[in-house]
């Protein structure tokens, strides 16, 4: 169980980092995103700066939202998995490489 479940983790932890940088863009490129959404002084009668600048912040707190959600609910994961190790543990408290994945997790929440 525990070395099926460490390289599932493994493999769990690389696509919620990678999911979390994509989701970062948006927080990464805000001045250019402010630059593109705020019309300059030749766009201003084309463009109605304040719904651009709605959607820009709905956007952003829809980014932060998900964002928000996925790393609660890998806390969650991540609790839970260490809550079931700790049972292995008390059961096979001589187990080292137990021991050592329970630390690992630990040091993830």
């Amino acid at each position: 169980f525990s070395q099926r479940y460490n390289q599932v983790s493994i493999c769990i932890f690389f696509l919620i980092q990678e999911l979390l940088r994509v989701m970062r863009t948006i927080d990464d490129r805000i001045v250019h995103e402010l630059n593109t959404t705020i019309p300059t002084a030749s766009f201003v009668g084309k463009i109605d700066a304040g719904q651009t600048c709605k959607e820009l912040y709905e956007s952003l707190m829809n980014a932060h939202t998900n964002r928000e959600r996925i790393i609660k609910n890998c806390i969650a994961q991540t609790s839970s998995v260490v809550k079931t190790l700790r049972e292995e543990r008390e059961k096979a408290q001589d187990d080292v490489a137990l021991l050592k994945q329970l630390r690992k997790e630990q040091t993830k929440v």
